[in-house]
């Protein structure tokens, strides 16, 4: 049985060889590795795509390993796991709060702040650009609870298109 995963993993020297020893240490073979360091994903890690080779228990024992690990697997066999979510909120941003904001969104099951960049203009309103990362399936209930706390604080919301 052979099984294709993209992975997420961090730009730092010995991460993708702590990748792939649990590979052989479960029972599973490697058949091919791309690994293009001069791409980044949005939250600046580099994506990496294997295909393993094996027995259905070894190739599922690699995949629960590497969630221990806490490696993001992005896709299994082309269906896509993770979605990458872009917001923005303009408004006093700072001033109402924006630890209990990101907290608030993190409460999720299932989504993470990956990534926030404020632009501030002295005490005028300010800009949140925000990346989220969910499982598939959620981003309504991100958009949702994102315009919950929007209209709280009174911030303005502007959601992907």
């Amino acid at each position: 049985m052979r099984i294709n995963l993209v992975l997420e993993l961090l730009d730092v020297p010995g991460q993708l060889v702590s990748v792939l020893e649990p590979i052989g240490n479960l029972g599973a073979n490697l058949v091919t590795v791309i690994h293009k360091r001069d791409y980044k994903t949005d939250t600046g890690k580099v994506p990496v795509q294997l295909t393993l080779e094996g027995e259905f228990e070894d190739l599922k024992n690699v995949v629960e390993r590497f969630e221990d690990l806490g490696i993001t697997i992005t896709e299994i066999d082309d269906v896509i796991l993770k979605e990458k979510i872009s917001t923005i909120l303009f408004g006093h941003i700072i001033d109402q709060d924006l630890r209990d904001t990101m907290d608030r969104i993190n409460a999720l099951d299932g989504v993470l702040i990956v990534g926030c960049e404020i632009k501030l203009n002295g005490e005028d309103k300010s800009t949140a650009l925000i990346n989220i990362e969910s499982d598939v399936g959620l981003k309504q209930v991100v958009f949702d609870r994102i315009a919950e706390i929007a209209e709280e604080k009174e911030l303005l919301v502007i959601n992907e298109v």
